[in-house]
């Protein structure tokens, strides 16, 4: 029988609008994980947005002063990679053009969507960051390599330069996309089309959606499911929605955008997306920041039904948010990994790096 194997991966950031202080939005939260996982045998995959640390070096290097804990982050990353953790790349590419003013960093927002920049422009932004960490981890782990990608925002669409930036920067892994999403603004992309919800894939140089048995990325989908809006209750997110209205964006208007409608058009149109979001279905994540303890387990165990037969082991991606680790979360977290533990004929815990790929090459 396959067992599931769960990869837990944390975007490791501070506010998506530049504001926050990495303390108390990655630092710190980041250790009470890290020392809950240790307690339980459970392994990390911290994805680090290295555009974000660059900046945070800049600023320590320009005022010489640590206002930003770089020294801090540095010595996190490098003390979970020592414990038997992961760390691996996240990359906001509007931080590279940032500017730092009134306690936030005001991002170039004609850079937020990676996928959309061109390939010179995403090959420069990866090839920077990937050489970052390697210079800064493999002193503490020699055999340390840098192969696993989460673009910020999802942003793996359209595909064709940012899989050839990846690729040609020698990653293997990207773990952005998660089958049912469909977003329209500042990124773009519809992945109702992956290939799965759960195992991984290798791409299509022109859709990371599709399987390409000649492909040189794999992508490790974020497990999801397509589930009506009562699904996703729970307080975490309800923390999560608070977070969010508290540090919004900077207002960007989008290249060719208009706002000619009528007033009578936007209400229709409003008033449709709201029935739609109380009677559609919509792309509920393995999120082990914003679901419960139990709505976790109950998730594993569907997952567990429908491959119990097969004949390999299956990676589950799971994501979270360091900037999202409350003591609510934290607790239900625990029962989850119990409930894992006290399985471990069918559950195990592990890292991107304990995956042979070519188990992954033929379609399923």
């Amino acid at each position: 029988m396959a067992i599931l194997k769960i990869v837990f991966t944390l975007d490791y950031e501070i506010h998506g609008n530049g504001e926050g202080s990495p303390q108390s939005l990655m630092v710190e939260p980041t250790q009470r994980l890290l020392d809950l996982f240790d307690s339980y045998g459970a392994k990390l995959t911290i994805l680090a947005d290295v555009p974000e640390i660059l900046k945070f070096k800049e600023y320590f290097d320009a005022h010489g002063r640590d206002d930003y804990h770089y020294m801090k982050i540095i010595k996190q990353l490098r003390y979970a990679l020592i414990n038997g953790h992961d760390v691996q790349l996240h990359v906001h590419s509007s931080y590279f053009n940032s500017k730092h003013g009134n306690g936030k960093w005001h991002q170039d927002w004609s850079e937020y969507s990676l996928s959309g920049l061109p390939y010179e422009r995403s090959y420069e932004m990866i090839r920077t960051c990937k050489e970052f960490l390697e210079e800064q981890l493999i002193p503490v782990k020699p055999d340390y390599k840098c192969f696993v990608f989460r673009a910020a925002n999802w942003s793996m669409n359209p595909s064709l330069d940012i899989v050839k930036a990846l690729v040609d920067n020698n990653i293997k892994i990207d773990t952005s996309v998660f089958k049912y999403g469909i977003r329209n603004g500042r990124v773009s992309f519809d992945y109702t089309s992956a290939v799965s919800d759960t195992i991984p894939w290798p791409v299509a140089a022109d859709n990371v959606c599709c399987h390409d048995p000649n492909g040189k990325l794999f992508e490790f989908p974020i497990y999801c499911e397509s589930r009506n809006i009562l699904s996703f209750l729970s307080l975490n997110r309800v923390f999560r929605v608070l977070q969010g209205t508290m540090h919004r964006h900077e207002k960007y208007k989008m290249a060719g955008s208009r706002s000619s409608r009528t007033k009578h058009v936007r209400v229709e149109r409003s008033l449709s997306k709201i029935k739609s979001f109380f009677t559609g279905s919509h792309a509920w994540k393995l999120d082990f920041n914003q679901c419960s303890g139990r709505q976790l387990i109950r998730g594993i165990k569907r997952i567990e039904d429908r491959y119990r037969n097969i004949k390999h082991d299956v990676p589950v991606v799971l994501i979270g948010h360091s900037k999202l680790f409350t003591k609510i979360n934290e607790r239900n977290l625990k029962l989850f990994l119990k409930y894992i533990v006290a399985n471990h004929s069918e559950y195990s815990f592990s890292t991107f790096g304990e995956f042979d790929l070519t188990t992954f090459m033929a379609e399923e």
